[in-house]
């Protein structure tokens, strides 16, 4: 136990000398209109080191069974396949969060959503000034562009698509 807290602790202190951690692009496309519609979906920049995610949503019928595909992608002459690729059942999830990569990405968002229950869904959904900190991302990272894309599955089927992309940079002659 001891060793991992140490390891935690290491990694804390390396990602808070990072000198880029933000948003670089979103898409967002919802696939069935009639069950779950997109607001908004959008960046903003409001500094050259901060770019906001928001993103406002509306599911119209209840969603009892929700599964997430997420894939992360590194750029590397176009994206390729990049650590992670996992499927989750979503309420699961919300009931106890079970899998540590979707626990560290839910820990990046959750104090900016209404997504913090489990099923069933319905009404607006949204994330609201969402921005990267970068000491909230316990793993060690190295430089580059990413891609997280992330497919929403209502009762097994495809919903919504959503894929955000990021630059992390860190600056290793802090440390």
């Amino acid at each position: 136990v001891m060793k991992y807290l140490y390891v935690y602790k290491i990694a804390r202190i390396v990602f808070q000398f990072a000198v880029v951690f933000k948003f670089t692009n979103f898409v967002c496309e919802s696939y069935n209109k009639s069950w779950f519609q997109f607001h908004e979906c959008r960046l903003k920049a409001v500094s050259r080191d901060r770019v906001l995610m928001n993103i406002n949503g509306t599911i119209l019928h209840p969603v009892y069974n929700a599964q997430t595909q997420g894939k992360l992608f590194k750029r590397e002459s176009g994206y390729k396949p990049w650590l992670l690729n996992a499927e989750i059942d979503s309420c699961r999830f919300m009931r106890k969060s079970y899998y540590p990569p979707a626990k560290i990405i839910y820990s990046l968002f959750q104090e900016f959503t209404n997504i913090n229950h489990s099923c069933p869904y319905v009404g607006p959904v949204y994330i609201r000034g969402f921005y990267l900190k970068p000491e909230l991302l316990i793993l060690p990272f190295p430089t580059g562009d990413y891609m997280l894309s992330l497919r929403w599955f209502f009762d097994h089927k495809l919903q919504i698509d959503t894929n955000i992309s990021f630059v992390f940079v860190e600056d290793m002659n802090k440390v």
